[in-house]
């Protein structure tokens, strides 16, 4: 049965039935326990937003509470990840990559290759993504594609809660390394998410909105404002447009972008990182690569500036790919094909 939960809460609640359901999935993180066991406290802090919130009550001893050492804990999960455990490592913000990349890129991304796929590492790596929380520079990267670049890695970033639960539950059940991205400007929004537990599969985008006009192509909280767009193009210009829903960034779902290129004739990709090397880059050179001659138009795509993520409220409101943008470049595709 369906009722409402934040997208917060739908993760609280695959890290619970998961850790129900399977005793070696642990936990691990800064302040993911905090002050439970601390006079006055009979709950832990869940983190720095309180996702993990009640989840040590439930599973006394499988949170462990980490140091301020990004390499060490995430070192550690990906250890115990080889030696038979499923841990699940909350990095808080995956701007703090840099100080564990080393453990991700060179030892849990490669251990299946380099053993001849003898070698399991069922670990996965929650981190907070995404500008517009006013948290500045080194807290508000969108930093996907760099994993995306690596092989061994499965990278996820789900756009609503429905989608948090089952791919969480999906990437904890994995046996390959996967970066779990939350969008923290998601934390609060809900949508219909059912009490049982499910797992949606990798690799399998969804088309959110349908349309005949052009694709629009996006992930985590571009969806939204893809969507915001879409309205706006279909009640002032009468452009309809499909919005594709990727979901996950490792693997993507070519063949949902290619049909839906190919019929539409037109692509707008919107990706909140930085524009070189980004998804946004991926996707269009791969559909101009696969489906040349469907394209009635250049695809277009829509990015933050390449810059770092200022703090001053007004220039990050700016810099997050708003849907007037996404609707102009919309707009300029249809515009295109009749110049």
């Amino acid at each position: 049965m369906a009722r409402k939960l934040s997208y917060k809460l739908a993760i609280n609640e695959a890290l619970d039935l998961e850790m129900r359901r399977d005793p070696t999935v642990i936990l691990m993180g800064e302040d993911i326990v905090g002050g439970a066991g601390a006079p006055g406290e009979t709950d832990a802090w869940g983190g720095v937003l309180g996702v993990t919130k009640g989840l040590n009550a439930k599973h006394p001893g499988r949170l462990l509470d980490t140091p301020l050492s990004e390499s060490a804990y995430i070192g550690a999960a990906i250890g115990a990840a080889a030696c038979g455990m499923r841990p699940v490592a909350e990095l808080m913000f995956l701007d703090f990559m840099g100080v564990c990349f080393d453990q991700i890129l060179n030892q849990a991304a490669k251990f299946r290759y380099m053993f001849g796929g003898k070698a399991r590492t069922p670990v996965v790596i929650r981190a907070m993504v995404g500008a517009g929380f006013r948290a500045a520079a080194q807290h508000s990267q969108m930093l996907t594609p760099m994993f995306t670049h690596v092989p061994g890695l499965k990278v996820v970033c789900p756009s609503n809660a429905y989608d948090a639960k089952g791919l969480l539950i999906q990437s904890i059940r994995d046996d390959d390394p996967v970066i779990f991205c939350e969008h923290k400007n998601l934390y609060g929004h809900e949508t219909d998410v059912p009490a049982e537990s499910y797992a949606i599969p990798f690799g399998e985008a969804n088309v959110v909105r349908e349309g005949k006009d052009v694709t629009i192509v996006a992930y985590g909280l571009m969806v939204h404002r893809a969507l915001d767009a879409a309205e706006k193009l279909a009640k002032e210009k009468r452009i309809e447009a499909e919005v594709i829903d990727l979901r996950t960034l490792s693997p993507i779902d070519w063949d949902t972008v290619i049909e839906s290129v190919e019929g539409t004739g037109r692509l707008v990709v919107v990706d909140e990182a930085n524009p070189r090397c980004s998804i946004a880059c991926d996707v269009a050179a791969t559909v101009a690569q696969q489906a040349f001659s469907a394209l009635k138009a250049a695809p277009q795509m829509v990015t933050a500036p390449h810059t770092p993520v200022p703090f001053s409220p007004a220039l990050e409101d700016l810099y997050i790919p708003s849907a007037d943008i996404i609707a102009a470049a919309v707009a300029k595709t249809v515009v295109r094909e009749h110049a």
